[in-house]
C-alpha cells in the first residue's frame, strides 16, 4: 500500500488528540498537544507533524484522515459566529424568543434564558401560508421578499436562515425565498430549515437553521485553513469529519450541514468505548469522557450508545434542561456530568466549593502548566493529592509546576476556607467527583435503567484518574480502562463508519399512512444516502439501511423512535409498526396504552458504510523498559486513609494476566490509572486494566 496510514484528529478545549493506525501492521501511534484557541488548525497540524515525524511516517502516506472539533459548539456558546439574519412567515418574527414558553425555572421571576443569536432588527417577515398537510393556504409575497433582501444587504450580515411555517411538510416558498434573496444579494450563505430539519416544532426548526446558518461561514472558513495547511505538508487525501450521531462523512457534506458537527468530538468517544468493551466482553457500559474542559457520561446498551434528536447548547444554567438553544439533529445521547481537568474552583458566597462551569482552557491553563494561570483547578488539585507526577505528564514532555499548584489552591481556596491545601484539593476532588456520579445516576433513572448493571469505562486524559472514586459513589462493581484512554475521541473516529442520516417529518395517524406515498419517500432517502456514501469511496454491497419512525400516542407532545424494516413496509402492516412502537414505549415509561390510537411524527433514514474493525494495542511510539514498576509515591485517599504509600506502574510494560492490589497507579504518555485500596486490577488479553471495586 502506497498510503498505509489513517490518522484521527480531535480538537478538544484544551489539548488536541491525535491516532494514527498503521494498516500493514495493525499499529497504533498516538499524540497530544496543546489546543490553540485562536486558530484550532495550527494545533491540529502541529500535532500531525509531530505524529508522522515521531515515528517516520511521510505525510504522502496518509490515505485518509478523519476529524473531530469543537469549533461549531464554541462557536455557538461563546457567540462568535457570522452575522445571521432571519427570515420568517409574517407573524413568527419573534419565534426565538417566544419560543415554547415553557419554564426551566417555575418559581424565579427573574429567569434567564439565552440571548437570541439574531437580533430582532435582523429578523424579517414575509406574507405567505402554507397549511400543516403542505397545502399553500397564502401565495408568497414575492415583492415582499426582494424588499427584505434589499433590507438584509443593507444590513451588512454574512448569512440568512430561512424558517416559513410548516415549510418541512411543503418547501415550494422556501425554495423560492432562496432563489430570491441569492438573486439580491448573491454572495450570502442561505440555509433553509426544509433542508437542515425538516421537522415539526416550529421553534426548534427554526433555532437549528438560525444555528446552521450562524456556523456555516466560519466552519467554511476554518475548514479551507486546515485542508490548505494539510496541501502545503503534502497530506493530498480527502478530510472527513465526524457527526453526531457517530458516523463520518466527507468534508463537502459536512461544510453544508455544520451544525450536524456540534458534539463531534465527545461522540468518537463514545464510539471507541463501544468497539473497546465488545472486544472486553462487556456490552453495557457506562462511557465515562472527562478531558480537559467537561465531563460526560454515555449510556451504551448491548454495545450500542443510546441515541436522540435533541440537545441543547449554550446553556444559561449549565445543568438546567430548557435554559439553553435548542436543537434538533441526530447525536449520540450524552449529558454533561460536571468539570474537566481545567474547569475553574472557586469559594461561593456561601462558603462551599465550587467547580466550574469556567475553564483555564489551554490558555493559560492549570497553574501547574506554567503558563501564567493563577487559578485553582481540578488538575492542580490531582497534583497535590499525588494522582498525577509533575514529571511524567504527557510523558515527560510536560513539566508540571507542583509549587505553582500548591500555591493557587491556598489564595483561592485553602486561605479564604481556613483549611490546608491538602483539605481544599480533597474538597475539589470530592465535589467533581460527586456532582459527576449524582448526574449519572439520575440519568439512568431517567432512561429506565439499573446503573447498578453497567460496567465504567473511563476515556479522556482525567477519566481514569477519577473513574474508581466515582465508580465506588455509584456502588459499580467494576471499571474497565483501556490503553490511551486520553485519545480515545481520536481513536474512535477511526472505528466509526462513514454515514448520514437523513429525516422527513410530517404527523400522520398510523391507521391513515398512505404507505404507497411512505415508501416512495424512504426510497428516495435510501437512494441519496447510498449515492453520499458512494462518492466517499464506500462499496455498495457494504452499505447498511436502518429506518426509524418517531411515534407517540396521539394528544400527547413526546415521541419516542422505533426501528420499522422492509418487510413491514412493504406489508403495510400496521399492527407490526406499532408492536414496534409500544415495545420502545414500555421499556422507557413502564407501560403501554392499550386503547389509545398512535401517530408517525416522522421518518428517518440512515445510510451507512462497513464499520472498521480495529484492535487496540500498546501505542507504537511507547517506551518499553524491562520492568513495569517505575517508582512509588505518596497518594492521598481521603481524610481516613490519608497519603499512602503507592507503587506507581508503566502502563505500557504491562503484560497479560498481569495482577495488581491497590493502591497502585499506572501512568502512560496520556492520562494516569488510579486504583484505590481494596480494588484489585487484572490486565486482560487486549491489554485492558480491568479494576474490581471493594464493595460493602
Amino acid at each position: 500500500m502506497t498510503e498505509p496510514f489513517r490518522v484521527g484528529v480531535d480538537i478538544g478545549g484544551t489539548f488536541t488528540d491525535l491516532v494514527m493506525l498503521d494498516s500493514r501492521s495493525g499499529r497504533l501511534f498516538t499524540e497530544k498537544v496543546l489546543t490553540t484557541p485562536q486558530d484550532p488548525s495550527m494545533g491540529a497540524l502541529e500535532g500531525l507533524e509531530k505524529i508522522l515525524a515521531r515515528n517516520g511516517a511521510r505525510p504522502g502516506q496518509v490515505g485518509h484522515l478523519i476529524h473531530g472539533t469543537t469549533l461549531v459548539a464554541n462557536a455557538i456558546i461563546e457567540r462568535r459566529g457570522a452575522g445571521v439574519a432571519l427570515i420568517t412567515t409574517a407573524g413568527f418574527r419573534d419565534i426565538l424568543e417566544i419560543g415554547t414558553e415553557w419554564r426551566y425555572d417555575t418559581y424565579d421571576l427573574f429567569m434567564e434564558m439565552p440571548r437570541p443569536l439574531v437580533p430582532r432588527h435582523w429578523r424579517f417577515e414575509v406574507p405567505e401560508r402554507v397549511s400543516p398537510e403542505g397545502d399553500v393556504l397564502q401565495a408568497l409575497d414575492e415583492e415582499a421578499v426582494v424588499a427584505v433582501a434589499r433590507e438584509i444587504a443593507a444590513a451588512g450580515v454574512d448569512a440568512v436562515a430561512i424558517s416559513l411555517l410548516h415549510g418541512f411538510r411543503n418547501p415550494v416558498h422556501e425554495h423560492r425565498v432562496r432563489e430570491i434573496i441569492l438573486r439580491e444579494v448573491p454572495d450570502l450563505v442561505v440555509c433553509i430549515s426544509s433542508e437542515v430539519m425538516p421537522e415539526i416544532g416550529e421553534y426548534e426548526r427554526s433555532y437549528t437553521t438560525v444555528c446552521n446558518a450562524y456556523v456555516l461561514p466560519i466552519f467554511e472558513r476554518y475548514l479551507g485553513r486546515l485542508t490548505d495547511g494539510l496541501r502545503r505538508m503534502g497530506i493530498e487525501s480527502d478530510l472527513y469529519l465526524m457527526l453526531s450521531d457517530g458516523g463520518t462523512v466527507h468534508q463537502s457534506t459536512a461544510v453544508a450541514h455544520p451544525i450536524r458537527l456540534v458534539q463531534s468530538g465527545p461522540v468518537g468517544g463514545v464510539q471507541a468505548t463501544s468497539a473497546i468493551g465488545k472486544l472486553a466482553g462487556h456490552r453495557d457500559i457506562l462511557c465515562f469522557d472527562m478531558g480537559g474542559t467537561t465531563a460526560k457520561a454515555c449510556l451504551i446498551d448491548d454495545g450500542e450508545p443510546l441515541r436522540t434528536t435533541e440537545l441543547e447548547v449554550a446553556r444559561v444554567y449549565r445543568f438546567k434542561k430548557g435554559s439553553g438553544i435548542p436543537l434538533k439533529i441526530p447525536v449520540i445521547e450524552m449529558i454533561e456530568t460536571g468539570a474537566g481537568g481545567g474547569s475553574i474552583a472557586t469559594v461561593d458566597h456561601l462558603g462551599l466549593v465550587r467547580v466550574g462551569p469556567e475553564s483555564s482552557s489551554a490558555d493559560p491553563g492549570p497553574a501547574c502548566y506554567g503558563r501564567g494561570g493563577l487559578d485553582a483547578t481540578v488538575t492542580d488539585a490531582d497534583l497535590v493529592l499525588g494522582y498525577l507526577a509533575a514529571g511524567s505528564f504527557l510523558g515527560g514532555d510536560m513539566q508540571l509546576d507542583v509549587d505553582a499548584a500548591t500555591g493557587a489552591l491556598a489564595r483561592n481556596l485553602a486561605d479564604p476556607l481556613g483549611v490546608s491545601v491538602t483539605e481544599a484539593a480533597w474538597a475539589v476532588h470530592e465535589t467533581v467527583n460527586e456532582n459527576m456520579a449524582q448526574a449519572a445516576t439520575i440519568h439512568a433513572l431517567e432512561k429506565a435503567r439499573n446503573i447498578g448493571s453497567y460496567t465504567m469505562l473511563p476515556i479522556g486524559g482525567a477519566g481514569p484518574v477519577h473513574a474508581c472514586n466515582i465508580a465506588m459513589k455509584m456502588s459499580l462493581p467494576r471499571v474497565v480502562c483501556p490503553l490511551s484512554a486520553g485519545v480515545a475521541s481520536a481513536f474512535g473516529f477511526l472505528v466509526s463508519p462513514t454515514s448520514f442520516t437523513f429525516v422527513q417529518g410530517g404527523v400522520m395517524p398510523l391507521d391513515e399512512l398512505d404507505f404507497a406515498a411512505i415508501n416512495a419517500m424512504l426510497s428516495g432517502m435510501q437512494r441519496d444516502g447510498r449515492e453520499l456514501l458512494s462518492a466517499a469511496g464506500a462499496e455498495g454491497d457494504s452499505v447498511r439501511v436502518e429506518y426509524l419512525a418517531a411515534m407517540r400516542y396521539i394528544g400527547q407532545g413526546y415521541d419516542v423512535e422505533a426501528p420499522v424494516d422492509d418487510e413491514m413496509l412493504k406489508a403495510c402492516d400496521r399492527a407490526a409498526i406499532r408492536r414496534s412502537f409500544e415495545r420502545v414505549y414500555e421499556t422507557q415509561f413502564g407501560r403501554v396504552e392499550r386503547d389509545m390510537a398512535v401517530e408517525v411524527v416522522s421518518w428517518r433514514v440512515t445510510v451507512s458504510g462497513r464499520r472498521p474493525s480495529i484492535e487496540p494495542s500498546a501505542p507504537g511510539s511507547a517506551p518499553e523498559p524491562a520492568h513495569a514498576r517505575k517508582g512509588q509515591r505518596q497518594v492521598y485517599f481521603g481524610p481516613e486513609a490519608g497519603f499512602v504509600e503507592a507503587p506507581v506502574y508503566n502502563r505500557y510494560s504491562l503484560l497479560a494476566e498481569d495482577t495488581f492490589q491497590g493502591p497502585c497507579i499506572f501512568e502512560e504518555r496520556e492520562s494516569t490509572t488510579v486504583v484505590p485500596p481494596g480494588a484489585r486490577a487484572t490486565v486482560d488479553a487486549n491489554l485492558n486494566l480491568i479494576i474490581d471495586l471493594p464493595t460493602g
